[in-house]
């Protein structure tokens, strides 16, 4: 029997929003897991996936400061942008 899979704590560690992305998730240290479900909380109540391209979202003003003044990115790139928005 495989031992139970450890969650990295990495992930679990709270990670510090920047100004940018503060406006989205709020300003408080938050586990990336919790990051990403608050981040995903405001793309659905917004709107902002892509009705075609359900991999994209389109950016809001909020979310254009996080992108780096994108007006859409792929979800892949958007957790690379959003990585440089936490210390």
């Amino acid at each position: 029997m495989a031992a139970k899979r450890k969650p990295n704590a990495a992930f679990m560690k709270p990670v510090q929003p920047n100004e940018k992305l503060a406006v989205v998730v709020g300003s408080k240290p938050l586990p990336r897991t919790e990051l990403t479900k608050k981040l995903w909380v405001y793309i659905k109540k917004n709107g902002l996936q892509d009705k075609k391209v359900r991999t994209q979202i389109n950016a809001d003003e909020a979310l254009k400061a996080v992108f780096g003044g994108k007006k859409s990115v792929s979800m892949f790139e958007m957790t690379k942008l959003v990585s440089k928005c936490v210390k």
